[in-house]
């Protein structure tokens, strides 16, 4: 079989250690509250995709708990795309009221007294400004910016309009290993989300190793995928590997094997993988099935030869987080395309469920108090450098 040597991931990152890993980080009040300043609202976070906001006025407003904030997202008539707080200067009410939503506008309006925005975060308008005193000053009354940014095509926001470090340098090598995939060109997106009753990390532990796919998935996957990661790489607080399909997997079944003949829209499907950056499955393995990249601190990007998708984990207490998974495709030229398509995403979203159905109860389970620690195996070392990181953060 072609696919790169294994290795012991303990051996190769020594400084991770081996010891077991305490479970304050999952249930202390006050280890998120610590989490919440010291790291979300010092790291830059993916927002959006520059396809959900296509012409000027297009906006998109974004509820940001972690951040205690919603933030607007808009594209400017210069084509631009910027980020305000949705917070009115005049006495702090929101200028979109809506909880979640997108839309198109020339203008922003606050319903409560009427001040006026323009798509640049400009106060333009105040009704009875004669009445206001000397010290109010409609150029300084803006809508408060974030940092905004884009990395092929994914916006990100940080909370300090002038972050000491940019987007590029802090995705560093991760982003360089991921770039170059034709992103853009898969605008077909199915979306799942929901709020699960576990910490953030929990969840995003679950999409974060194979160790369980032989048990959990074996029957939502029956192809047979590795249990094992390969080419695993760490950059910095980011992190990426390979999962591969088993040497001889059973045969796909009549309907898999049709989907499989029709499309490159599956997850299980093998094959010669070629519209991929060079980094990723260098040797162009058949079994590879797809790159398993973390982009700190809560944004997971999955890539292969047809389809990518994502996972997002974005934190609303201690023991509650908000899910977003979406996968995204060409789309489809013709009904067999559709099928295909159709056919990779189902399979996609049950394995999803049987995921999602195990983070409630490893929450409630360790609430208990009954286990202090958590026993990590050698390919379970993405979740020992994820643990590290935020520790690192939160401790720093």
């Amino acid at each position: 079989m072609n696919k790169p040597a294994t290795s012991r991931w303990a051996q190769q990152f020594p400084q991770l250690g081996t010891d077991p890993v305490p479970v304050e980080a999952l249930l202390s009040e006050d280890y998120f509250r610590r989490e919440k300043e010291k790291l979300f609202k010092r790291t830059w976070l993916k927002l959006a995709r520059v396809e959900e906001l296509p012409t000027p006025g297009s906006w998109k407003l974004k509820p940001l708990p972690i951040w205690d904030t919603s933030i607007i997202l808009v594209r400017g008539e210069d084509g631009a795309i910027r980020g305000f707080h949705n917070t009115c200067s005049h006495r702090g009410n929101r200028v979109i009221w809506a909880q979640d939503g997108h839309g198109r506008d020339r203008r922003f309006f606050c319903h409560f007294h009427g001040w006026t925005y323009n798509l640049n975060g400009e106060l333009v308008h105040v009704p009875q400004e004669d009445e206001f005193f000397d010290s109010f000053c409609k150029a300084d009354n803006g809508l408060a910016p974030v940092a905004v940014d884009v990395w092929e095509g994914f916006i990100f926001a940080h909370l300090d309009p002038h972050p000491a470090q940019g987007l590029a340098e802090y995705l560093g090598e991760a982003a360089a290993r991921l770039s170059g995939f034709p992103y853009g060109e898969m605008t077909a997106v199915y979306a799942y989300r929901t709020v699960l009753d576990c910490n953030w990390k929990i969840a995003q532990d679950a999409f974060s190793e194979a160790y369980h796919v032989t048990t959990i998935h074996a029957g939502s996957f029956p192809e047979g995928f590795s249990a094992r990661l390969y080419d695993v790489q760490l950059f910095g607080p980011h992190r990426t590997s390979a999962v591969y399909m088993d040497d001889k997997g059973p045969t796909p079944s009549p309907v898999a094997a049709l989907a499989h003949r029709l499309g490159t829209t599956s997850i299980a499907k093998r094959g010669e993988r070629v519209a991929l950056p060079p980094k990723v499955n260098p040797t162009r393995s058949p079994n590879f099935a797809f790159e398993l990249s973390v982009l700190f601190p809560n944004f997971l990007v999955h890539i292969m030869d047809g389809l990518y998708f994502t996972h997002q984990f974005h934190p609303l207490s201690v023991d509650k987080t908000l899910w977003e998974g979406i996968q995204y495709f060409r789309p489809p030229q013709n009904a067999g395309e559709r099928f295909s398509q159709e056919y990779g995403q189902v399979l996609q979203r049950n394995a999803w469920l049987e995921d999602t159905a195990t983070m409630e109860a490893t929450h409630a389970a360790l609430k208990s108090g009954a286990k202090k620690v958590m026993h990590l195996q050698d390919q379970e070392v993405l979740l020992r450098h994820h643990y590290q990181v935020v520790d690192e953060y939160v401790r720093g």
